[in-house]
């Protein structure tokens, strides 16, 4: 064989090598979640990327990026819809200021049970919300287990509405969060959430309202020690893909994605069943007072004002909500 074919031939193999190891290069895409490393949403997360991985022989790699490494939630959200980050863990709250019928998802005391959140999420209403989130730029992927929030302060027990009149109760700064406590007699105080401990030690509010893990892992129920479960929201936590980022991808490529999430929501929930558990020991052992609301009845009608302000499409929607068996 001359130099000139050998070179040739050489060149034809190297060629080759690069065209199958371009192939081989893997779809590589971010996922961006506040939460830590080890909180119950970001596992969830990691095993969605794992299945991902897994079902795709990895050709597709999902990336997440724990602790807000890529942002709050907010600009979060805004990089996913211009392509720039390609999937978020986000609650709700902050994707209704860009898809606005998800406020309907926030509205309190919306849900018979946990059970019966989960039916609306992964049924019929589940699919059309998340095909709201299109004209948007998002595309719905997967849900994940939020908890109930409950009520808490550091004055006196809460066991029915009247009990809350005049407490000043921290709230996320969220009109419809305002228009909850403001309905049921107290005083919404819209406060960063980094600065509720301080609030409470101090006395600037009275309380403020979370999940199990969230008042046990913030120590509020050192200085807080009223616990009301009145299960007032269910807030679910929602994986949005950018439908910019996720063309690249074939529809059946979609699928193994959605799927996966899908598949991912029975182990964040156990972790979150878990955790809460042990965040609601650890509380009663510090021998704080817990108030379980079994009739919510009266707190379900102080909230009829705030139902009625909702425009026609959210009241509609809540409707279909309460008709879900």
């Amino acid at each position: 064989m001359n130099l000139k074919k050998a070179l040739a031939l050489a060149l034809v193999l190297v060629l080759a090598v690069t065209a199958v190891t371009a192939q081989k290069k893997p779809i590589v895409l971010r996922l961006a979640e506040t939460h830590p490393a080890d909180y119950p949403t970001t596992l969830g997360d990691q095993r969605f990327a794992d299945l991902v991985k897994e079902r795709s022989k990895g050709r597709i790699v999902i990336e997440v990026y724990p602790g807000s490494q890529l942002g709050q939630e907010k600009a979060v959200i805004e990089q996913v819809q211009f392509g720039a980050i390609d999937f978020t863990r986000v609650s709700i709250s902050p994707l209704a200021s860009f898809v606005p019928v998800f406020n309907a998802l926030q509205l309190p005391y919306l849900y018979r049970s946990e059970d019966h959140m989960w039916k609306v999420l992964l049924g019929p209403i589940g699919k059309e919300l998340f095909a709201s989130l299109e004209p948007s730029g998002f595309i719905g992927i997967g849900w994940f287990e939020p908890g109930a929030r409950n009520f808490y302060n550091s004055k006196r027990p809460v066991s029915k509405p009247e009990d809350l009149k005049g407490l000043k109760i921290r709230v996320q700064e969220s009109e419809l969060m305002v228009g909850m406590v403001q309905g049921l007699g107290a005083v919404a105080t819209p406060m960063p959430y980094g600065e509720v401990y301080s609030g409470l030690q101090t006395g600037v509010i009275d309380g403020a309202e979370n999940n199990w893990p969230s008042y046990e892992s913030t120590s509020h129920y050192e200085v807080a020690k009223f616990y009301t479960l009145d299960e007032h929201t269910r807030v679910p936590e929602i994986i949005i893909g950018s439908k910019i980022s996720l063309s690249k991808l074939s529809a059946k490529d979609l699928e193994l994605v959605k799927q996966a999430a899908l598949d991912a929501i029975p182990y964040q929930r156990k972790l979150w069943a878990e955790r809460e558990k042990t965040s609601e020991a650890k509380v009663r052992a510090a021998g704080n007072t817990i108030t379980v609301i079994t009739d919510k009845a009266p707190w379900q009608a102080a909230m009829k004002p705030l139902y009625d302000k909702q425009p026609a499409a959210i009241r509609y929607l809540v409707q279909r909500i309460s008709e879900v068996k």
